[in-house]
């Protein structure tokens, strides 16, 4: 796998949004392994324990500092470098926290996808461009039957109906500006890749499971769960990282077949209940304990959420590597190894990705 991907993308131009954010370093960390030259754009990170501060992030990207809502200087960051791939990780990315800023939400998800777009279209070169939503896109029935690609879009909330607003953005650009009929005049390859739940080491947003456990563990409190039946389709974040990066190998090499939507998340039986993937990570970790807070009128989120993976497994030549206990043991020794010592965290993450991509 690594020697694949670095023939693919060593020495390409990559512009990634969303690189100063949890998954879009692990992803900016993956292509400097590969040897890809990067430039980012996203909000800048929060605080010196973010994933991109500790990867050294400044060191192996051009990182600009910038809102998805300013058209203008999203287009000149993107014409300036002329990029060969783009991947698409910049949002709102947080269920709860859109309850409190929805329009704000709607601004980021979908006009943000929308400016970006806008900014491809002027690119007079070619380019393969993947753009990450999300598993909540899909009207969500709460009921066992996964979700596949061609299924009907929603979202109860402004998080997952910004998200389904983004894809209907994707969709009209695609169809009116960069449809595969007229590939060899627009020469853009458009994908989309809808992952699950991610778990892994350097996230630290507030209202997730394996923050929430690792704060408190770190500070040696008990552990409040808000959800503990809601099932989510669990991964480790380098699943859908890898999975992007093929996902966008295929379509540079063959980008009219290529241009739609795929689902990345674990097997069927990986789509486990909060409380389950609690006590794993209690049990991997080795302390902890834990309460159930109920809070009153609290908001809505989903119960039961399963994605089908048949349509990657079968273009892409994608599979799951890792099983939950796999997946949270690599998250809590990332979390143990960080609270041990900071300073180690990039050669930790480097040797994370290695292991991951030698399974």
């Amino acid at each position: 796998m690594l020697s694949y991907l670095k023939e693919i993308y060593q020495g390409k131009k990559i512009f990634l949004t969303g690189h100063t954010g949890f998954k879009g370093s692990w992803l900016l960390k993956t292509l400097h392994i590969l040897g890809a030259e990067v430039k980012g754009y996203a909000l800048k990170a929060q605080t010196e324990n973010d994933l991109y501060c500790l990867i050294n992030g400044d060191k192996i990207c051009n990182s600009v500092i910038g809102d998805l809502r300013d058209r203008d200087a999203l287009k000149n960051a993107v014409l300036d470098f002329q990029p060969d791939f783009i991947f698409h990780l910049a949002a709102q990315p947080l269920v709860r926290l859109s309850y409190e800023i929805p329009s704000e939400t709607f601004e980021v998800n979908a006009v943000g996808t929308a400016n970006l777009l806008d900014a491809i279209r002027l690119l007079e070169k070619a380019c393969s461009v993947i753009l990450i939503t999300t598993d909540k896109v899909y009207h969500n029935n709460e009921w066992e039957y996964p979700y596949r690609e061609n299924d009907r879009l929603g979202g109860y909330d402004p998080y997952s109906a910004s998200k389904a607003c983004a894809e209907l953005v994707i969709d009209s650009y695609r169809n009116s500006f960069f449809n595969i009929a007229k590939y060899d005049i627009h020469k853009k390859g458009i994908a989309i890749g809808r992952a699950g739940n991610v778990i892994g080491g350097g996230d630290w947003s507030k209202d997730r499971l394996i923050p929430d456990l690792a704060k408190a563990l770190g500070a040696n409190e008990q552990i409040l769960i808000r959800n503990p039946k809601s099932v989510r389709p669990w991964q480790h974040v380098l699943e859908p990282v890898i999975a992007y990066l093929l996902l966008g190998a295929h379509l540079n090499s063959n980008p009219i077949k290529f241009s739609q939507a795929y689902n990345f998340g674990p097997y069927v039986t990986d789509a486990l209940p909060v409380l389950d993937m609690l006590n794993l990570l209690i049990n991997s970790w080795g302390r902890g304990t834990y309460k159930i807070e109920k809070s009153e009128n609290p908001p809505h989120e989903a119960g039961l959420l399963k994605l089908d993976i048949s349509k990657a497994i079968a273009d892409l030549n994608w599979t799951p590597k890792m099983n939950a206990s796999l997946a949270v043991e690599m998250t809590t020794s990332w979390y143990k190894a960080f609270f041990d010592n900071p300073k180690f965290m990039s050669e930790f993450t480097n040797e994370q990705i290695l292991k991951y991509l030698n399974l």
